[in-house]
């Protein structure tokens, strides 16, 4: 990822970058304290204004499903108000693309530190719970819309390409109910029950013609593709087709960090069309898994590194 030159800003790809252990924990505590805290930090579309550390826990967790991109912001530093404005701007008329969470450092100071902002203003992005730094300090608006540019190709690359609801709809929709049984999966259900892989597959692809981008539809589908290819008579014993066979392979046998550790070296030695077929694989061996498996977590974080 390219920054601006008079950007200030950790490497993109850095692993590890902040420690959400604190921030987890704070949540919980507030979760388990009276209430009486300030609630819905809503600014209106797919801007945020954080209430409180719980909430932002809440945002980091939607990052499974879009991008997430947070601004530390304070009225004390200089210019600051009109790069505000520009992501404001970039948030709302991307339509869902991103949600923008802003962080008040005057009234978030302890959030801040957790998270080691060292200037402000910060603007940092969180694909699949995953921080990345991005930039420190004002940054003129061609600048702040190429970096947001490049995080959302990023995010595509990790398979992270779901829409954000606008912040009164998260709130009204109750989005944290559990959902009812979804009659849709019954066909799929029957046909994995009965070890007719290829068939449950099928049915799963009938439900996303309908629901394109529906996640349980998409990890069931991932599911009953893989029992497909493992059971398969024949296994493909060389190139591409053979290191996919044996990425297969170790997922079922349990040990997902080796698979994906695999996918993502033949990744780094191709390009083009075989490289894209490796990646789509990878992404869907993600899906069987789920976001927040830690497996998935570090493969997502090496796979950007191997593309970027």
């Amino acid at each position: 990822m390219t920054t601006p030159d008079n950007t200030s800003r950790a490497d993109f790809n850095r692993p590890g970058a902040v420690d959400l252990s604190a921030l987890k924990q704070q949540a919980e505590a507030q979760r388990s304290a009276p209430s009486g805290a300030p609630g819905g930090g809503a600014a209106g579309g797919y801007v945020a204004d954080l209430a409180d550390v719980q909430e932002l826990q809440g945002y980091l967790q939607s990052s499974m499903q879009h991008v997430v991109i947070i601004e530390f912001h304070s009225d004390r530093a200089e210019g600051g108000a009109q790069m505000s404005q520009e992501l404001k701007s970039l948030a709302n008329a991307s339509g869902g693309k991103w949600l923008l969470v802003r962080v008040d450092c005057d009234q978030h100071a302890d959030v801040a530190q957790q998270l080691g902002v060292q200037a402000i203003p910060t603007v940092v992005a969180v694909i699949g719970g995953q921080l990345m730094p991005l930039f420190q300090g004002v940054q003129p608006a061609d600048a702040v819309k190429q970096v947001v540019d490049q995080v959302l190709q990023a995010a595509v690359a990790n398979g992270i390409v779901g829409q954000a609801q606008p912040i009164a709809s998260q709130v009204a929709s109750g989005e944290n109910e559990e959902p009812a049984a979804d009659p849709r999966f019954a066909e799929a259900d029957a046909a994995l029950a009965r070890g007719d892989y290829e068939a449950a597959v099928a049915a799963f692809d009938e439900v996303l013609a309908q629901t394109p981008g529906d996640a349980e539809a998409s990890a069931g589908r991932a599911q009953a593709s893989l029992l497909a290819r493992t059971t398969a008579e024949e296994q493909p014993s060389e190139g591409i087709d053979a290191e996919l066979a044996a990425a297969d392979r170790e997922l079922m046998s349990g040990d997902a960090a080796a698979a994906f550790d695999r996918l993502i070296a033949v990744i780094r030695t191709t390009s083009g069309d075989e490289r894209d077929r490796v990646r789509v694989r990878l992404l869907e061996l993600f899906e069987t898994r789920g976001a927040s498996d830690p497996a998935v977590i570090k493969a997502r974080r090496d796979l950007t590194s191997a593309l970027f």
